[in-house]
């Protein structure tokens, strides 16, 4: 070999390689975090449970099994039409049928002038109820296993449904109200029990939450408390919770105090546990069973909300 040739080709492995940018090693890509499982669409779909647009319902029904299936009806807004269909997965691998309740809202009303406009998502969320128990052997439901929930705003209508008694009227001309509006359970996620002003802030000091429930905003729904207190009377579930009532299960994955972070006050104040341990002892009174699961404070008996609402539809007759 060229005694020049061996010189060069020692000095280049030598030397340190020089490496273009265009070269150079990319970076690890970030892991993206795995796409959620698109939900399977609903066996029946907006299916109108009055003459309002906003009064729909879907319906899921589980593949396996053959029935009649308890069922799990779930609430959505109060203020914006919405359905949410809770643990859906979960409900259908358990042969539980899921039915995502969206109602006519607080908006709904103001709009209409109701001088109630609580009243809205309340009657809707005891019609959804009976029009489902109404039609139940047209979708393969068992008309006896019936239980309720709903996370935040949607806990509202749920609690009243399970806290208001027998709404079924046997003299209506409407078929559907003469249904009766009677369920195995009723669960809060981060709930709001109440729309009482004052019961509100002595649970959680400093909270503003619920207008227009009462056709106010919310200090002047202070203000006019004599006023609007036959109207809290008539819809709030704290003020109509009796014995006879079914079980009532709250859930908060927070604990007793803020958790900090990104979580706001208000945001906490609106979500935090001390709603359910104050309806807990007015539920305890009236020798109702209610359970509270927070952080740092299982529930015994339950995992957790989805727990809960399986066994009270699936448990053997009484």
């Amino acid at each position: 070999m060229n005694p020049l040739h061996c010189f060069l080709t020692a000095c280049l492995l030598a030397s340190p390689v020089l490496i273009s940018a265009a070269d150079a090693p990319k970076p690890a890509a970030k892991p993206q975090p795995a796409a959620k499982p698109a939900e399977p669409a609903p066996s029946f779909a907006d299916v109108s449970f009055g003459p309002h647009p906003h009064q729909l319902l879907d319906i899921w029904l589980p593949k396996d099994g053959s029935g009649p299936f308890p069922v799990v009806l779930w609430y959505g807004g109060l203020w914006k039409p919405a359905k949410h269909s809770g643990n859906l997965g979960y409900f259908l691998s358990k042969h539980v049928a899921m039915v995502a309740v969206q109602s006519r809202t607080l908006d709904d009303a103001m709009a209409d002038k109701v001088k109630e406009p609580i009243s809205y998502p309340m009657e809707d969320a005891c019609r959804a109820v009976q029009f489902v128990r109404l039609n139940a052997a047209k979708w393969n439901l068992d008309p006896n296993r019936i239980a309720v929930g709903g996370g935040s705003q949607g806990s509202l209508p749920a609690l009243f449904v399970g806290c208001s008694g027998e709404r079924a009227d046997p003299k209506a001309s409407d078929p559907v109200a003469r249904v009766s509006t009677q369920v195995k359970g009723v669960a809060a996620f981060r709930s709001q029990p109440t729309i009482d002003p004052k019961q509100m802030q002595a649970w959680v000091p400093g909270v503003k939450w619920g207008a227009p429930s009462l056709g106010y905003d919310f200090d002047k729904s202070l203000a006019h408390y004599d006023e609007v207190l036959p109207i809290i009377q008539k819809w709030s579930p704290d003020h109509l919770i009796h014995q006879g009532c079914p079980p009532i299960y709250f859930e908060n994955e927070w604990g007793l105090t803020p958790p900090g972070g990104d979580i706001t006050e208000a945001n906490y104040t609106v979500h935090a546990p001390m709603w359910g341990l104050g309806f807990k002892k007015l539920a305890d009174k009236a020798g109702v069973t209610c359970y509270n699961k927070y952080l740092g404070q299982p529930s015994e008996k339950f995992a957790d909300t989805w727990d809960f609402l399986v066994q009270q539809v699936t448990a053997p007759a009484s």
